[in-house]
């Protein structure tokens, strides 16, 4: 795993051999996750949300690419100490990394953000919940998207807030407003 562009671009991140329940995202999807963002969205400054934390890969390219605020949620312990050492390594100021489950946080988040990325297992049965909460509760910016990561099983095109979508291969990003 790599981080692709920007201050830190070329990076190596090597995630733990044991991951429990995390998926990196792809380096081609990341890709072009990230060539949708950069003409769509300011990520120079942006105030950021990675929910479902992972190996952090995503908030990484965000603060690669100038965002200035990341706030990371992921409840595992093993992944959250993961996301710091690297963020410690890297360098990367003005995180806020949160051991937390996601819906929990939601439930009490009041902030908004530029960018909201959730990258959920994909055998989470309450991922429809995702884009309703965050929409309902205001929780993207005016110039703000949250991207949802999921399989082809999942459409949201008649969600509340539904923008577009995006396919690369068996990973989907629907994209909200």
């Amino acid at each position: 795993m790599r981080i692709i562009a920007g201050k830190y671009g070329g990076r190596k991140i090597h995630p733990p051999t044991n991951m429990p329940y995390t998926r990196p995202t792809t380096d081609i999807a990341k890709e072009g996750l990230f060539n949708i963002l950069q003409n769509r969205v300011q990520i120079e400054g942006a105030k950021t949300l990675d929910l479902f934390g992972g190996t952090g890969c995503i908030s990484y390219e965000l603060a690669s690419r100038g965002a200035v605020s990341l706030t990371i949620v992921e409840k595992d312990g093993q992944m959250l100490d993961f996301i710091k050492k690297n963020i410690e390594a890297i360098k990367i100021e003005n995180t806020n990394v949160l051991r937390m489950d996601v819906f929990q946080f939601l439930n009490t988040c009041n902030e908004q953000y530029d960018i909201i990325f959730a990258g959920p297992p994909y055998a989470l049965n309450t991922i429809d919940d995702l884009p309703r909460i965050i929409v309902e509760r205001k929780l993207i910016s005016a110039a703000g998207y949250f991207i949802l990561e999921h399989t082809p099983r999942n459409d949201y095109e008649l969600f509340p807030g539904f923008s577009f979508k995006r396919n690369y291969g068996t990973t989907i990003f629907s994209f909200f407003e």
